[in-house]
């Protein structure tokens, strides 16, 4: 642990980034419904906070890539296709979120993705210990815990690339199975809308376009939140990949339901960094 090499930012600035990092801010990408009419307008939410609210939206200068990818070609969005709102209610959930308006084309099974640049936050030992809990990620935890460093301070670099597989019509197309070159990303094997509920889902996960082994997954529904008295999220499946770095999501009731996964690893070789993680969602919808 570097200790004492530390970004320095402003009282003010330094009390606003603790507060949004103890939140754990998980990034996705959620409609009101993933199946879409062709030639339809719509509009998808992305939401920075947990699946059922977001707590701030994303700015435009953080987006390095929005893709909608459909059987008509690639899309990227102009910046004037989004907008801000403080008060965007599907479900009485939603407080501070951006809005993609986009248009639809042929039928077939689309790929919408967004990746933002990494930012870098500085934590005291006590707010990184509890991000860590509120995410899960119980293997940094424990080596953290090995290597005597539960009470170190960390200075993390953070990146987050999301993904949601949406249905166009009733045609299926092989859009879902799009890699966009994000650092990290989830790809599932099979099309969502082939499977329904008590199928299973294999996903692959990929740092820098290579499968990861042993890596954690949580999946879980719109129909399933909460968080238990550590503070952590309570999920509905936990899965690890296999070396192929595959994971198996067994699909246990209808919804809209998320993946997700931070990819985390120490950063010895920098001077004022402790740790990187990568964020990857993966998002879509079980009849």
């Amino acid at each position: 642990m570097k200790n004492g090499r530390r970004v320095l930012l402003t009282t003010a600035v330094l009390a606003v980034a603790i507060v949004a990092t103890a939140r754990a801010h998980t990034m996705y990408l959620k409609l009101e419904s993933f199946f879409l009419e062709p030639n339809s307008t719509n509009v998808v939410a992305l939401f920075n906070g947990d699946f059922d609210e977001s707590e701030n939206h994303i700015t435009r200068d953080r987006m390095l890539d929005v893709s909608i990818v459909g059987p008509d070609g690639v899309v990227h969005p102009p910046t004037e296709a989004w907008r801000d709102t403080a008060m965007f209610h599907w479900h009485a959930d939603s407080v501070d979120t951006a809005l993609l308006t986009f248009e639809t084309g042929s039928p077939g099974t689309y790929t919408i993705g967004v990746s933002t640049a990494a930012r870098v936050i500085p934590l005291t030992g006590a707010e990184f210990n509890e991000y860590l809990v509120h995410e899960g990620l119980v293997d940094e935890i424990a080596q953290r815990e090995a290597a005597g460093e539960t009470n170190d301070d960390a200075a993390e670099r953070y990146s987050k690339h999301v993904k949601a597989i949406i249905q166009v019509g009733d045609d299926r197309s092989g859009e879902w199975t799009t890699e966009l070159g994000y650092p990290v990303e989830l790809i599932p094997l099979q099309n969502p809308y082939d499977l329904g509920i008590g199928d299973e889902l294999e996903v692959r996960f990929l740092r820098a376009g290579e499968p990861v082994e042993n890596q954690l997954l949580y999946a879980n529904h719109e129909f399933n939140h909460g968080h238990d008295d550590a503070g952590g999220h309570v999920e509905a499946v936990e899965a690890r990949t296999n070396g192929d770095g595959v994971a198996t999501i067994p699909l246990l009731v209808g919804g809209r339901w998320y993946i997700r996964t931070i990819h985390m690893v120490e950063t010895p070789s920098e001077a004022d960094i402790d740790y990187e993680s990568n964020w990857a969602t993966l998002t879509f919808q079980v009849r």
